[in-house]
C-alpha cells in the first residue's frame, strides 16, 4: 500500500550526501522527497568564498528539493550566512545542533551547544528577528545526558521553529546502543513543535516499528539507511518496479564513479570516495565479505573497476 502522507527526508551525512549524490541517486531511485545538505559552517563576509556553498548552488539542485543546515554559534555569522542562502532562494533552513563530533562540540557547537539552553536562547533571539528565512532545528537528546533535552525544550518552544527534527540519542553515544523511542515521546509531549523522526530506520521493518509507535509522525530522516539499502525509501512507500534490483544498482554505482570522476582531481580522492559508500552498501550484501573486502584494498580506479564489475557479475545476493 503507498504511504502518501508519508514524507522522506534524506539526512545530511557529511562526505555522503552531497550534490553529485543527491542527483545521482534521484536519478536512479524514487521515494525521496527532500534533501537536507551537509552542514555549511558559519562565516563572515571575508570569509565567504563560492566554494563553501556549491553544494546548495540552486542550478545544481533541480532534482531534490533541499533545505541548506548551517552549523554555528556566532549570531552574526549565522545571520549573515541566513541572508546568503535566502539571496540565493532558499526560504527554509536548518540549524545543526546534533553533530556528535567530539571536534565540533568542543567548541560548542553542534551536540556540544545542547548542554547551554541559554545561549541557544541567546542565539535565537538575536537571529530570529533579523533573518527572512523560516528555521528548523536538528538535535540530539544532548551532549552528555537524555535529561538535557528537558531544559531545552521549553526555550525552543519561545520561537517559532518550522520543526524539531530529533535523533533520540545523546551526542557521545554517536550511532551506538540503539534509539530512544520513550525519549522521543516524551519530547513531543513536552513541546509545542511539529517533530521529524530521524535515527535507526535501516529497514523497513524498523520504519514499521517507529511508524506503528508514532502515528502522528509523517516525516522521517533517513541517512545510513538509504546509503546500506538504496531501495530503502521505495519499499516504506509501497513503489513496485520490476527490475532487476542488482541491475539498478550497479548503474547507480557506476553513474556515481563517473560523476565523482569528473569531479575530483586524482584517483586517489575519487576511489577513498567510493570505498567510504561501500562500507554502507555491503552490508547489505549476503555472505560476500571477503570479495567486498576485495574491493576496498584496490589503489587504482582501475582495479577498482575491475572488482566491482567482478563482484556483480557474480550475481551477489542484496538482502536490503
Amino acid at each position: 500500500m503507498n504511504n502518501t502522507k508519508t514524507r522522506i527526508i534524506l539526512a545530511p551525512l557529511q562526505g555522503f550526501t552531497d550534490v553529485t549524490f543527491r542527483n545521482v541517486y534521484a536519478d536512479h531511485f524514487s521515494g525521496i522527497d527532500e534533501a537536507m545538505a551537509p552542514f555549511i559552517s558559519t562565516m563572515g563576509q571575508k570569509r565567504l568564498k563560492p566554494s563553501r556553498i556549491k553544494d546548495v548552488d540552486p542550478e545544481k539542485n533541480q532534482k531534490l528539493f533541499i533545505t541548506p543546515q548551517l552549523l554555528g554559534n556566532m549570531p552574526e555569522d549565522f545571520i549573515f550566512l541566513a541572508d546568503c542562502l535566502y539571496d540565493m532562494g532558499y526560504k527554509k533552513i536548518n540549524w545543526n545542533l546534533g553533530c556528535p563530533h567530539s571536534k565540533i562540540a568542543k567548541k560548542k557547537r553542534g551536540s556540544g551547544l545542547l548542554m547551554y539552553p541559554d545561549l541557544i536562547d541567546d542565539f535565537l533571539g538575536r537571529v530570529l528577528p533579523k533573518i527572512s528565512n523560516t528555521l528548523s532545528v536538528k538535535i540530539r537528546l544532548g551532549r552528555k545526558s537524555k535529561k538535557e533535552i528537558e531544559q531545552l525544550l521549553p526555550v525552543l518552544d519561545h520561537y517559532p521553529l518550522d520543526e524539531i527534527i530529533l535523533h533520540p540519542r545523546t551526542g557521545e553515544q554517536m550511532y551506538t546502543g540503539v534509539s530512544d523511542h520513550d525519549a522521543f515521546a516524551a519530547a513531543m509531549e513536552n513541546s509545542r513543535h511539529c517533530f521529524t523522526y530521524n535515527g535507526d530506520i535501516t529497514s523497513l521493518a524498523a520504519f514499521n516499528t517507529v511508524s506503528t509507535r508514532f502515528p502522528g509522525i509523517h516525516r522521517f530522516m533517513i541517512g545510513r539507511g538509504i546509503l546500506s539499502n538504496p531501495f530503502l525509501a521505495e519499499q516504506i512507500k509501497g513503489i513496485i518496479i520490476k527490475k532487476n534490483k542488482l541491475l539498478r544498482l550497479k548503474a547507480f554505482h557506476d553513474a556515481l564513479f563517473e560523476n565523482y570522476q569528473a569531479i575530483f582531481s586524482g584517483p586517489g580522492h575519487l576511489i577513498s570516495r567510493m570505498k567510504g559508500f561501500w562500507n554502507y552498501l555491503g552490508l547489505c550484501f549476503s555472505n560476500s565479505e571477503k570479495q567486498i573486502k576485495n574491493i576496498l584494498k584496490a589503489k587504482t580506479a582501475e582495479t577498482y573497476q575491475d572488482r566491482v564489475n567482478e563482484f556483480f557479475n557474480t550475481d551477489p545476493e542484496f538482502a536490503g
